[in-house]
Order: C-alpha cells, then sequence, then structure tokens
C-alpha cells in the first residue's frame, strides 16, 4: 500500500470515511496505519468523506425508504433502521428537548452505533431540515475526529514503544 499515488490514498482513506458504521472512526487509523498519512492528512480525508453523505442522508433518505419498501428484503431493513432510530430518539428525553446539543453529542461520542450516518438518520426521522440538522452533525464528527485522532496517535506511539524495546 505504500507504493500507491497520494491522491489514491487520499481517496481510499476519504471512502473509508464514507462506509456506514465504520465512517471517521475506522478512516483515520486506516490512514495513518495502512496508507501512512500523517494525521492531519489522515483526519482531513476522513472528515470529507465522512461529511459527503450527511446533506443526501438528511434530505432524501425518506423517499428512498418509501421506494424500496415495497420490497419485502428491503422493507424489513427499513424497518428495522426506523425502529432502532425512533427507539433512540423516543429514550432520550435530552434528544428530544434539546434536539441540536442531542444530535452534536450523539454524533462526537465515537462509540459503534453513532455518527454521521445514525445522526442524519435521526434527523430525518425528527423531520429536521438540513439547515438546523447539518451543523450539529458536522460539529460531531469534527469532535469525534479529533477524539479517534487523539486515540490513534496514542496508539501508534505505544506500538512505536513497543517495536524500539524488541
Amino acid at each position: 500500500m505504500a507504493n500507491l499515488p497520494i491522491i489514491v490514498k487520499y481517496i481510499l482513506t476519504g471512502m473509508v470515511g464514507m462506509i456506514p458504521i465504520i465512517e471517521l472512526r475506522g478512516a483515520i487509523p486506516i490512514g495513518v496505519f495502512t496508507f501512512h498519512l500523517n494525521y492531519l492528512e489522515s483526519f482531513i480525508c476522513s472528515f470529507i468523506g465522512n461529511i459527503i453523505p450527511v446533506y443526501f442522508i438528511v434530505k432524501y433518505i425518506r423517499p428512498l425508504f418509501d421506494f424500496f419498501g415495497r420490497w419485502k428484503p428491503f422493507k424489513i431493513i427499513i424497518d428495522w433502521a426506523s425502529e432502532k432510530a425512533t427507539k433512540r430518539i423516543a429514550e432520550s428525553e435530552r434528544l428530544q428537548n434539546f434536539t441540536a446539543l442531542g444530535l452534536f453529542l450523539f454524533v462526537a461520542i465515537p462509540c459503534p452505533g453513532t455518527g454521521a450516518w445514525v445522526g442524519s438518520l435521526i434527523a430525518n426521522f425528527l423531520e429536521l431540515p438540513p439547515k438546523k440538522a447539518i451543523p450539529p452533525i458536522i460539529l460531531g464528527v469534527i469532535t469525534a475526529g479529533i477524539i479517534v485522532l487523539i486515540l490513534t496517535a496514542i496508539a501508534n506511539g505505544g506500538i512505536q514503544y513497543l517495536l524500539q524495546r524488541n
């Protein structure tokens, strides 16, 4: 992977950032450890890749769900995702009362099941317009990216320390 042109490394890191579930949390370490990008390059490519789908999810996912929901295999998946998102909304009183803050915190905490994709789905289910939904999601992605960047740097330092000791 080290022999790939730098632009290909940037594009691949950004594409990993676009993948649901993996998103920025996986793209930053992949950019640093696999493609040997520096931390800033990995963060920027991952951030861009993670943000690209947000507007489209917030704005257009409902009509896609309605369209694909006509077929049973898709309906099962769509119903599961809808139930999971609406359950999180119903369970979280803070998310209902402080929508922007709740959306930011949900996206900012880099845990499995959180992130820009699910945050965008939640914004769509809350029927937030893109103007109100996208800023807290972007700030959440930046915050999650900084947290993952710090953890990646710590892991990288620890790995280098262990390799130097042997």
